[in-house]
């Protein structure tokens, strides 16, 4: 505790004493407990002027160890966790941002288990997403030799007739 200023003895001592003095007079208090009473009094006039040192957050786990391949633990509460943002949110109302601020990690920090986000990765890969989409696929994706697109590449089933489209709007009747 760091004291920024120092305080006049004899005007603590003034000010405890007038509180006591007004507490016993509207409350009954044995007079066993008067030096108690005097002692919190004096003790919380005292620290009134004090700043209390701020005490750094302890991590559940080390930061090392809070990331393995198939999970994050959670520093907060050492809680395993493929992702953990919606933890944080959830459990103790914070954003990844503030996460990483609180407890001083670095701006990559994963949110996301590595084993996780891999297997996520290779998922989407398969699936097509990420690559461009081309409007005509090549011969070898199934495009038509005529010049017109294949049926995969607009939308249509092969074989199906398409319908003219109607007018949208009111509809014109004359009399």
């Amino acid at each position: 505790m760091t004291e920024p200023y120092k305080v006049d003895q004899s005007a603590l001592l003034s000010l405890t004493a007038d509180i006591v003095v007004a507490h016993v007079g509207a409350n009954q208090v044995a007079p066993a407990d008067l030096p108690l009473l005097i002692s919190s009094v004096h003790d919380a006039l005292a620290g009134l002027g004090v700043t209390p040192e701020e005490q750094t957050p302890t991590p559940a786990v080390p930061v090392r160890a809070s990331v393995k391949p198939d999970y994050l633990v959670c520093l907060e509460d050492g809680r395993k966790f493929k992702t953990l943002k919606r933890h944080l949110m959830t459990s103790h109302g914070l954003t990844p941002d503030q996460y990483r601020a609180k407890w001083n990690l670095p701006a990559d920090y994963p949110m996301v288990a590595p084993a996780y986000a891999a297997r996520r990765s290779a998922l989407a890969k398969a699936s097509g997403l990420g690559r461009r989409r081309t409007e005509f696929p090549t011969a070898s994706d199934g495009a038509q030799h005529d010049g017109e697109p294949s049926p995969v590449a607009t939308g249509r089933a092969s074989g199906a007739k398409t319908t003219p489209r109607r007018k949208r709007g009111r509809l014109s009747i004359s009399v």
